[in-house]
């Protein structure tokens, strides 16, 4: 028997077929990095290189849920729209029911809630996109501000906390292992944007021209950075590359 025709058959060995090669959709996606600062959020995208005639404007891998969450997505942007639509509704009828916005973690539960549904049904299939969705928490305790939050959600319908994740791409290993290495608690919003650059350089060749970065601060305003600020830190980061390899090559010479 063919086990990844239907989608509610597991494999013999306890596997859903359809899932998985859904998660491959999304490791063959572009990659998007997330990273919680101190008093941010960065959300970081790898842009593939457009068409001559087209407009960039309409190619968006970041995209806001409402005026408190944001979402970066790796995989297949037609799915990313329908679940993200989809999301947007439910944002807006829990204001109308609760007279309040949704928590980020109320609404990545359900992102993961919608793409599980689509891995327990036949007639459907699942949903090839991992999505990162940041946002503030709600204040706690006489604080007079939320903390920063990222979540991720993947294929299966999983949802799960995260100081700094990539999903997408072929590299995404790697890259965790380097944000792993180089993350810190309670970073400055600089930082944040210069570690989720500098992993974003792993895997992109021609620098800011095809990078989306975000930052996203305190009661979940979003801020998409400018092209030529983004250039800035990538110079910097190659400068700093440039010398460190200058430094080794000196010390060996002695």
């Amino acid at each position: 028997m063919s086990y990844d025709r239907a989608i509610t058959v597991f494999s013999p060995d306890g596997h859903l077929f359809q899932v998985e090669y859904a998660m491959e959709a999304v490791r063959r996606g572009s990659t998007a990095v997330g990273v919680r600062g101190g008093n941010c959020v960065v959300l970081a995208v790898e842009r593939r290189a457009l068409a001559k005639l087209q407009d960039p404007r309409t190619i968006r891998k970041i995209v806001s849920i409402d005026n408190r969450s944001t979402l970066a997505f790796a995989g297949l942007t037609a799915d990313a729209r329908v679940l993200v639509n989809k999301t947007r509704t439910e944002a807006q009828s829990y204001r109308l029911t609760c007279e309040d916005a949704p928590s980020v973690e109320y609404l990545a539960r359900f992102i993961a809630r919608t793409q599980q549904k689509y891995t327990q049904r036949g007639g459907v299939r699942p949903f090839g996109i991992a999505t990162l969705l940041a946002g503030f928490s709600e204040p706690e305790g006489g604080e007079t501000e939320g903390k920063p939050v990222l979540y991720q959600t993947d294929p299966a319908g999983t949802h799960s906390s995260w100081k700094a994740q990539v999903i997408g791409g072929r590299n995404a290993k790697s890259l965790r292992e380097f944000l792993e290495k180089n993350y810190e608690e309670d970073m400055s919003e600089e930082k944040a944007v210069r570690l989720a650059v500098q992993a974003l350089l792993e895997v992109v060749d021609s620098g800011a021209k095809n990078m989306e970065v975000c930052v996203v601060r305190s009661g979940g305003i979003k801020s998409t950075m400018e092209e030529k600020d983004v250039d800035l830190i990538v110079k910097s980061i190659e400068e700093e590359a440039e010398e460190g390899k200058a430094g080794k090559s000196g010390s060996g010479d002695e």
